[in-house]
């Protein structure tokens, strides 16, 4: 049942007090030691001066004016933060505390304030089998209020996924280096080399969020189910242990391939289950993150 507009206005409002809470208290420098200053820019060009790295002589300049001549770089400090956010049939599936897209709305506004605090800018790209809505990164508090309202009322047009065709869209949509946070079930294939070739580029990292019925069925029976993509219906004895095991062994499985297809690119992939701390998650990522660079 869609929102009201007064439901809107309050969770948004909720939304925003919870990810300043989160991102003042907790990530406090987190983010940015994790993402600040991983590339460097030019500058200009300017004379060499003893002690400078022979390195950066612009051999071209010094020959033109016969007289030796450096490039001046520069710490980058403003950073570009795409989300791309699936909201295809699967994301509203949740049994516990509650479904995955509102904890993917929880997340992306974190980290959308995260990235306004540290005046970055931000944009997002939502995502089923086709692009759904694509918001330009920018920066200021109005456009994140934005970006938490479109998370907060995001609905598909269409119900499968495809991660192939978002980073595809990403690619094209942002030439400058990018952090891009996927935020997803990855309940899906085809994606791999699509995210290698984007991973040499942009720092790429895989957020799957997943539910605790995803990985296993209770034993309550014989159970009709639905695939909320496909709209497939089937029925299953969950009292059967075979069953109950095949169906954990396949998210297992499928977790496996989508650890591996990340690591392949050089990419990092956290698993985070919807009655999970997420924020201890992050928190513990951001510091490794730091510690590793």
């Amino acid at each position: 049942m869609p929102l009201t507009t007064a439901e809107i206005i309050k969770k948004v409002k909720e939304l925003e007090i919870i990810s300043k809470k989160i991102t003042t208290q907790l990530f406090t420098g987190e983010y940015h030691s994790a993402f600040k200053g991983k590339g460097m820019r030019f500058r200009e060009v300017r004379e060499y001066y003893h002690g400078d790295d022979v390195r950066f002589i612009d051999w071209n300049v010094s020959a033109r004016y016969a007289h030796p001549f450096t490039k001046v770089f520069e710490e980058e400090r403003e950073l570009t933060v795409i989300l791309l956010v699936d909201i295809s049939a699967s994301s509203f599936f949740g049994t516990v505390h509650q479904n995955k897209k509102d904890l993917i709305t929880e997340i992306g506004a974190v980290l959308t304030f995260s990235a306004i605090n540290n005046n970055d800018k931000v944009g997002v790209i939502f995502f089923s089998d086709k692009i759904e809505k694509y918001i330009p990164p920018k920066k200021g508090k109005e456009h994140a209020l934005f970006i938490v309202r479109e998370l907060l009322t995001a609905t598909p047009k269409r119900t499968g996924t495809n991660i192939r065709e978002a980073l595809n869209f990403f690619s094209r949509s942002n030439n400058q280096k990018s952090i891009a946070f996927i935020m997803s079930d990855f309940i899906d294939e085809n994606y791999e080399n699509r995210l290698r070739s984007v991973a040499q580029r942009h720092d790429v990292i895989g957020l799957k969020v997943y539910d605790k019925m995803d990985s296993q069925l209770p034993d309550i029976g014989m159970v009709k189910v639905s695939d909320l993509e496909t709209q497939q219906t089937h029925w299953l004895n969950t009292s059967d242990a075979m069953v109950r095991y095949d169906y954990h062994q396949n998210f297992i499985n499928q977790s496996t391939i989508s650890k591996n297809i990340f690591k392949k690119a050089g990419a990092q992939l956290l698993h985070i289950r919807t009655d999970e701390d997420y924020v201890k998650i992050l928190q513990h990522f951001f510091k490794r993150r730091k510690k590793n660079h």
